[in-house]
């Protein structure tokens, strides 16, 4: 993230314990974890956010794209129109068992 080799970070922890003194090391090491903490939730958020963004521009985008092509497809292939003046269908059709000769057994 930064690009610190393992030279400086020595040397920038060698100058901590001469500047805060080995006492109170730990708990300034503690109180910069945490911000670093802080940083690293608040980037990943961000970096969430904006990822958020893009994937909903690109629906939007595909969208767009997918009405445009059913529309092209719907005007090369308009809906058949001879369809819709059929009559309806008969509802009082007999059951074909009723048409059927009954079977008898055999002696």
């Amino acid at each position: 993230m930064f690009d610190i080799a393992s030279g400086e970070l020595l040397l920038v922890a060698l100058v901590a314990l001469l500047v805060i003194g080995p006492k109170d090391l730990p708990r300034v090491l503690r109180y910069v974890g945490q911000w670093v903490g802080k940083a690293r939730r608040m980037a990943s958020h961000f970096r969430s956010g904006i990822d958020e963004m893009v994937r909903q521009s690109e629906l939007e985008e595909l969208e767009k794209k997918w009405a445009a092509e059913n529309e092209r497809i719907m005007r090369e292939h308009p809906p058949i129109r001879e369809y819709d003046s059929l009559p309806p269908p008969e509802t009082d059709a007999k059951p074909a068992e009723a048409d059927a000769p009954k079977a008898e057994p055999q002696s």
